[in-house]
């Protein structure tokens, strides 16, 4: 395997420069997630003040002091803001790989190529932890993506608290996950 950077040393994947989110990035994440077109399959999901990006940024922020956390993904040739994406722990339990791209720079491959990446780090940094996506099964891209990164189903289900009742949550893991897994990724 070749050797990997330093966690906040500037990343190259394809098309993308990947480098640790900082506070700087808010204004750019809020109007991330803030755009009804990202959260076309959830909208509930959408940030409605910059203050609740602000809490989200914290956590993301707080996820470097434990190794590594999402990336702001920028076009490597104009510097353009992409997105967010990478690995983070969640609840102690597993690594969850999560995107949220600019709709501009949908269907090029990206998330496929910030995951990649994601996990690649995440397996150095805490290789005991199961690494996961945990997407809706109307979200054919996101679905598309866990599959390609040869990522296995190991939960079907409702989305429970999401306001579509009929939501289904799917969760994929890179291994075999315990019940306990399970309780946190379907939360």
């Amino acid at each position: 395997m070749p050797q990997l950077p330093a966690m906040n040393e500037r990343i190259e994947t394809g098309e993308l420069v990947l480098t640790r989110i900082v506070p700087e990035d808010l204004p750019e994440i809020h109007r991330l997630h803030a755009d009804p077109a990202v959260w076309r399959h959830l909208p509930s999901g959408r940030h409605t003040t910059l203050e609740r990006t602000r809490d989200m940024m914290e956590h993301y922020l707080a996820d470097w002091r434990e190794g590594l956390g999402y990336w702001t993904l920028r076009a490597g040739k104009t510097g353009d803001y992409v997105g967010i994406g990478g690995c983070r722990v969640r609840d102690g339990v597993a690594w969850n790989i999560y995107y949220r791209l600019d709709p501009a720079y949908h269907g090029r491959g990206y998330a496929t190529q910030v995951a990649r990446a994601g996990m690649a780090h995440a397996a150095r940094v805490r290789p005991e932890l199961p690494i996961s996506a945990i997407l809706l099964e109307h979200n054919l891209a996101s679905k598309a993506v866990a599959e390609r990164l040869r990522l296995r189903l190991v939960w079907r289900g409702a989305d429970e608290g999401n306001p579509d009742a009929a939501a289904i949550r799917l969760v994929y893991a890179d291994r075999e996950v315990t019940p306990a897994h399970l309780a946190v990724l379907r939360s």
